[in-house]
């Protein structure tokens, strides 16, 4: 990621390569579920309250610490180019929406650009005020907006690829998503010598990752550590795994640490089962195009029972 500081000027020029499509980068900064997936640096997590990306709409959001503080602030759309540009007005807000008067309001003006394999975010940033931009910076802005970036994607699109290329046909089935925080190997290991199966594709870890330009080094901590694992069991029923550790921001308990995913054949048919299924219940992601490149969603049901539902192929 680039960043640079204009102080003449009173503005940040931020630029960052996406290993994505187009489409799926734009979606990913103007759909409100995708953004609270990574807009926070973590442990923090982000909030949308509400969202209409039009001109004249807001979005108003917050981010909230570990110890449950929430920060909400809004950003006010004055111009959209699809799929091309779109500017906002970033404003520190109460949880109502009502502006903080002790802040000046931040000119955001994004550019996204198409460079075939990638795309660019090409973002400027002003405030007449700089003494305020400065205090920005030095509180964590560059670094925050880095880790968001960067270590929440890096692990949700390594380990959506794996699914990918794990799957080779796209019939519909049924799967066990279970989230370990740190020993998914030694359960698997257990559990493929009660069912005397072989792991699909072996044993896929952080340190697996191949290096990127635009992504940071895995840290040594979590290297060792499963990335992505699938054992068949019985009756062609198939466990997948993963290590969730609290370098990428989980808290994993009794209640969490497992799903039944879903896999359907077609997005209506996803759909229908996802809002069927989630009725009553508490949805977490809503289902939706990930800038992952999968049609997925995630609830628990009105009786407590954790769900996936994915698409792994557009349909």
């Amino acid at each position: 990621m680039e960043f640079t500081l204009n102080k003449e000027t009173k503005t940040v020029n931020i630029k960052r390569a996406f290993a994505a499509e187009l489409d799926l980068v734009w979606e990913a900064w103007t759909t409100p579920e995708i953004l609270d997936q990574w807009w926070a640096p973590l442990p923090m997590v982000s909030k949308t309250k509400s969202m209409d990306f039009k001109v004249g709409g807001k979005r108003l959001y917050a981010m909230i610490t570990p110890e449950g503080q929430e920060r909400w602030s809004t950003q006010e759309y004055t111009s959209i180019n699809p799929k091309t540009n779109f500017k906002f007005l970033s404003t520190f807000v109460d949880k109502d929406g009502n502006a903080n008067s002790e802040f000046s309001t931040s000119e955001w003006d994004l550019n996204f650009i198409d460079q075939n394999e990638s795309t660019l975010v090409d973002i400027y940033i002003k405030r007449d005020n700089l003494a305020e931009l400065e205090l920005l910076i030095e509180t964590g802005f560059k670094t925050g907006m880095a880790a968001a970036f960067d270590n929440l994607e890096q692990y949700i699109e390594a380990k959506f690829r794996l699914r990918q290329q794990n799957k080779t046909e796209n019939k519909a089935r049924v799967v066990t998503y279970l989230n370990f925080p740190g020993n998914t190997e030694e359960a698997f290991l257990f559990y493929k010598s009660v069912f005397k199966t072989d792991f699909i594709n072996g044993i896929q870890r952080f340190g697996d990752i191949p290096p990127d330009a635009n992504h940071p080094p895995v840290a040594e901590s979590i290297k060792k550590m499963v990335l992505h694992i699938e054992l068949p069991i019985i009756g062609n029923h198939v466990l997948m795994a993963t290590d969730a550790p609290p370098e990428m921001g989980f808290t994993l308990n009794r209640g969490n640490n497992m799903h039944i995913c879903l896999e359907p054949e077609t997005r209506e048919e996803a759909k229908r089962i996802f809002d069927a299924l989630s009725e009553g219940g508490n949805v977490t992601m809503p289902l939706a195009d990930m800038f992952f490149g999968a049609y997925f969603g995630e609830f628990s049901d009105k009786f407590g029972i954790n769900w996936m539902i994915n698409v792994v192929t557009k349909n």
